[in-house]
């Protein structure tokens, strides 16, 4: 009885002490990573494009509230995408930054369309002096879970993209910077 005793009591202490790390790990990760609900990525030109820019990405309920701007463009329209990798090593082409997001293997399409890469986010459009100011919001990418964008970059084009398969069709890649949380210090 004794030994039956302390064996449950054993098993309640640990299940206990496994389930007190547990939130503990979760609250610690949530304190490296800020609040989660803001993330940033900071554009880099590729090549000697001058295309630079800041992006945030807010969650607002269930969707993502991305706003920012980009200077150095050519005006007019310009594919804008989240990329598979955040690997900026490839400073001349950004090929580094892999393809399209798309974990669920869809094909491509327009922000609004029924089937997309979660990465597609359309395309930004520059004024006459290059600057292309995004105010939008997405349902498909998130900051947190399987369709998070945190580690993945954003890849500004040369070209608008067209929405035709297999990628739209927006030529090289201009600007490239990884999607990281924000300092929530920061404004």
């Amino acid at each position: 009885m004794k030994i039956c005793f302390s064996l449950f009591l054993s098993a309640a202490v640990i299940t206990l002490g496994s389930y007190n790390i547990s939130q503990a790990q979760g609250r610690a990760r949530a304190t490296m990573a800020g609040d989660g609900t803001r993330a940033v990525c900071v554009l880099e030109p590729i090549a000697k494009s001058g295309v630079t820019g800041t992006i945030l990405f807010d969650m607002v309920g269930n969707h993502v509230h991305i706003t920012g701007k980009i200077s150095g463009l050519t005006p007019g329209k310009h594919g804008f995408h989240v990329h598979q990798f955040g690997d900026l090593s490839d400073s001349d082409k950004g090929e580094s930054a892999g393809g399209h997001f798309n974990p669920h293997k869809t094909q491509h399409g327009a922000p609004d369309a029924q089937t997309r890469h979660v990465g597609d986010l359309g395309n930004v459009e520059a004024n006459s002096e290059g600057v292309a100011v995004i105010d939008q919001d997405d349902k498909l990418i998130k900051l947190m879970g399987g369709d998070s964008i945190i580690g993945h970059s954003i890849v500004v084009h040369e070209k608008p993209d067209t929405f035709v398969q297999p990628t739209g069709a927006a030529g090289g890649r201009v600007a490239v910077g990884i999607i990281g949380w924000a300092n929530p210090k920061t404004k």
